[in-house]
This record gives structure tokens, C-alpha cells and sequence, in this order.
């Protein structure tokens, strides 16, 4: 079993920001990662529609045989973790927890801002563990649902995306947060705009290295790390793989040369 593959999933392309950071972390280990692009965004949905797409993509990968699933998306990791946990035979992550671990290591002022995809927000996740782990804590939330569709149409520095992030995060402002939690995968890839939007003095946590890191503790924990040197890594879609090579492209690097597939979900 050791030498099946990983298998990563999101909403759309910003899992690929875990999936890099994975890559670092364990270069020994086979990747199977499928982004559902052609139904992205998953944060404006209600719950039962989350929970279903999100098992359509976890099913994907258990046929593939993979040891591991990576929840590589906030949505889903605050929405249905649960339900995947319980039908998943393989141990399951999600990029919540790492994050939180992160952020608590950071902030020194104990006011930590999180923005996220409305469905995460709504779900209050992080603000429960947060201060599941330090009561004191302060934390000032901000839902950013057009991040998403920017992040996935590659308007990394466009004016529409610097106004929208001004617009969004102007609650940041001067209120004290020392640490921000970019919570969605999606974020990342906007992070230039971000940072500039909140100044330097705020230290900007994304969950992507944080899970790579713990999902390297897991696999040495239950025995299933890979030492093989030669590795294999597929990548799936289920919408529009030129458009993913261009903006993956811009902070993913050539990694998915000639191994981007379509498929079509459900499958049965």
C-alpha cells in the first residue's frame, strides 16, 4: 500500500497550492490530484450540495486506489469533513487544523483576522478552533467570494482584483490583527494583492505548507511513507485544462506539463 498515490482534491485549481507545497515536502511520493473546475465555486452553495460534489470527488480518487485523501479545500474541510471521514476506508485530511496550528504559533498581538469563501465563514470553523485552543484569542472574519473566480480566471494583478481585495479587507484596517488566515486554497494565488492590501506588518497564513508538513507526520505515524525514488503524478479537471494550464502556470511551474486529463463527474 505504501506505494499507492496521494490523492489531493478541490473545488477548482487552488488545491494545486497544497498539492506544490506536498510536492517539497515528499518529492518520494505518487500525486493524484482532481480539481473540479467545472463547478467551481463551492462557497456560494448550500450544504447539501457541497457535501454531494465533495463526495463525487472523493469517490474519484478511492477508485484510484490512493493511501491518503488531502482535503485541499476550506469549503469542504469546514462544510463535510465529517461525511467524507466516515465513508473514506483511507485516513483523511483536511487543511482547517494545519492552518490553525500555524496561525496560533504566529500572532503575538492575539488578534488573528480569517477571510474565507461564505460557506466557510458562515460555518464560524476556524473561530471554534481557535479558540478551542486559546479563549483569549480575538478573531475578525471577512467572507471574499469573488477571490475565487479571480483566482480561477488568473487575474493575479488586475486592477478589478485590487479593488475588490481593497473593498473586502478594508475591515483589516487598523484594528489590530497581526496575523490573517487566507482561508481558501484559492488565496494564495492572490497573495501579492493581499498583502499589499494589509501592509507588511500582517503575516499572512495560508494553509498549504502547514498540511504538507502534517500530512508528512501522518504518513511516518501509520507506517506509509514511499522511499522509491521514481514517481508518478496525475492531474485531473473536469472543465477547461487550458485555462488551468495558464493560470497554474503562473504559481504551479511545469509540473503539469502533458499530464492534465478531463474527466466528467459523477462516475459511476
Amino acid at each position: 500500500m505504501n506505494n499507492n498515490p496521494i490523492g489531493i482534491f478541490d473545488s477548482g485549481i487552488g488545491g494545486l497550492t497544497v498539492v506544490k507545497e506536498i510536492l517539497k515536502e515528499l518529492p518520494s511520493e505518487n500525486i493524484i490530484y482532481l480539481g473540479d473546475t467545472a463547478r467551481v465555486p463551492y462557497g456560494t452553495r448550500g450544504k447539501e450540495v457541497i457535501t454531494k460534489f465533495a463526495l463525487d470527488l472523493a469517490n474519484f480518487l478511492l477508485k484510484k486506489k490512493v493511501k491518503f485523501l488531502v482535503v485541499s479545500c476550506n469549503t469542504i474541510s469546514s462544510i463535510c469533513l465529517d461525511v467524507i471521514e466516515y465513508i473514506s476506508p483511507v485516513p483523511v485530511l483536511g487543511v482547517i487544523q494545519p492552518a490553525v496550528d500555524e496561525a496560533l504559533k504566529t500572532t503575538r498581538s492575539g488578534v488573528i483576522g480569517v477571510i474565507g469563501t461564505p460557506a466557510t465563514i458562515a460555518s464560524k470553523i476556524y473561530e471554534k478552533k481557535l479558540k478551542r485552543k486559546n479563549p483569549k484569542l480575538k478573531v475578525k472574519t471577512v467572507s471574499c467570494p469573488l477571490f475565487v473566480p479571480l483566482a480561477e480566471e488568473g487575474l493575479i494583478n488586475h486592477a478589478a482584483t485590487k479593488l475588490v481585495a481593497k473593498e473586502y479587507l478594508k475591515g483589516f484596517k487598523n484594528n489590530g490583527i497581526d496575523t490573517l488566515i487566507l482561508g481558501c486554497t484559492h488565496y494564495p494565488i492572490l497573495r501579492s494583492i493581499i498583502q499589499q492590501t494589509v501592509g507588511p506588518k500582517v503575516t499572512l497564513i495560508d494553509s498549504a505548507k502547514p498540511t504538507a508538513k502534517k500530512l508528512n507526520e501522518l504518513l511516518e505515524e501509520k507506517n506509509l511513507l514511499r522511499s522509491e525514488e521514481k514517481v508518478r503524478h496525475e492531474f485531473f479537471v473536469t472543465d477547461a485544462p487550458e485555462r488551468v494550464y495558464k493560470v497554474a502556470d503562473n504559481f504551479f511551474g511545469d509540473h503539469l506539463n502533458g499530464k492534465l486529463k478531463e474527466i466528467n463527474l459523477p462516475i459511476a
